[in-house]
């Protein structure tokens, strides 16, 4: 069998990088700051400059700065947040976490994406927010969405976990919303040594109260002004982010190269390739293809040595864990079928021409049997 590809290899991303990332831990480690401290706050301020934000706060975590931005809108008990029911559950956690109910719309069949067509009609006297997901590095509609949201006079957060440095119109992801969060598990396009998040917004109120949130509730030591959290960002892992967001732009650039690699030798194949709105940028977190016989295509590419996941198997509102909401299979045809058809791709930044090809070719042998 010829030489197998990685779904994900982030020891080829990591081993360019070892020498300046040992030093910048060993750095963290000589000042002992280990919890929050200098190299996180100047990872804040190069990642707000590179969202065009104001500010940006380090989370330990892309679902704690989730939960935390449900709480700046002071989401609680009896409201609702519209979301989407195809993407990973943190995103209905953090609705969960703050007692509130996460009311699902069906996504759009060729973005993966909240459909705004089907958003108004979400909207109840509880709608207290709407929670999008920019989906494997896709914008969503954000003009769309912002327009029903104002009309109605509801603020909306971007899940941008999976969009670093997507563009949306020419403007990157993270501004749009009243806040953004990013998440920075070792998988993302931007990825710590560990676990990691960020909550972007340009509004100081939000931020100054963000900030006390993650840290107990409190802006003075031993005083606490509300009931907090323990969210802070570590600060080796600021050092660790600090050095990787200077590649972050040339590793999108490496993701849209695969990604137009893989449109072109793909492109006359049954599979149903993922596309890019007009005027915006994906960040390709993942290239996600469709097949009916995805299964069949999945033990065809696990036999044959080539990395793949399928990203998501189950919509959220058929999971055990949402079944008091009392959704039932039928409620969202599109995600529902998305689940059974979705197979991602190897997509990283690294990957070669001959191993894109070596995919490409093991694609079309299946569909010639």
């Amino acid at each position: 069998m010829s030489e197998p590809v990685p779904y994900l290899d982030l020891r080829a991303q990591m081993k360019p990088l070892r020498a300046e990332l040992d030093a910048a831990i060993a750095r963290t480690l000589d000042h002992c700051s280990f919890c929050l401290g200098p190299d996180v706050a100047q990872f804040e301020k190069d990642f707000a400059q590179f969202c065009d934000a104001k500010f940006a706060l380090g989370f330990n975590s892309g679902t704690s700065a989730l939960h935390v931005a449900m709480r700046l809108l002071n989401v609680g008990p009896g409201d609702e947040v519209i979301t989407t029911p195809y993407t990973f559950i943190a995103t209905s956690w953090a609705i969960s976490y703050c007692g509130a109910t996460p009311v699902y719309v069906d996504i759009d069949d060729a973005t993966f994406n909240l459909d705004p067509k089907l958003l108004e009609k979400a909207i109840t006297p509880r709608t207290k927010a709407v929670l999008p997901v920019h989906l494997y590095g896709q914008p969503f509609d954000v003009d769309a969405i912002s327009a029903i949201c104002r009309k109605h006079k509801l603020p909306f957060v971007e899940d941008a976990a999976q969009a670093h440095g997507a563009k949306y119109q020419g403007r990157t992801i993270g501004t749009f919303g009243a806040v953004s969060c990013f998440s920075f598990y070792p998988a993302k396009n931007l990825g710590a040594c560990g676990e990691g998040g960020a909550l972007v917004t340009n509004d100081v109120s939000l931020a100054a109260r963000a900030k006390s949130l993650r840290e107990h509730g409190s802006t003075v030591r031993y005083h606490h002004d509300e009931v907090g959290y323990n969210y802070r960002l570590e600060g080796i892992q600021g050092a660790v982010l600090g050095v990787k967001l200077k590649h972050l732009e040339a590793w999108t650039r490496g993701r849209q190269r695969v990604a137009a690699r893989y449109a072109e030798l793909l492109a006359h194949t049954p599979l149903k390739l993922p596309t890019v709105t007009a005027g915006n940028e994906s960040a390709w977190h993942l290239y996600t293809v469709r097949s009916p016989r995805r299964d069949e295509l999945k033990k065809h590419l696990d036999a044959n040595g080539i990395g793949n996941a399928v990203h998501y198997p189950m919509p959220l509102h058929l999971q055990k864990a949402y079944a008091h909401l009392g959704y039932k299979a039928g409620d969202f045809p599109v995600s529902e079928q998305a689940s059974r058809e979705v197979l991602s791709l190897p997509m990283f930044p690294e990957l070669t021409d001959a191993q894109i090809q070596r995919v490409a070719t093991v694609v079309k042998d299946f569909f010639r049997v």
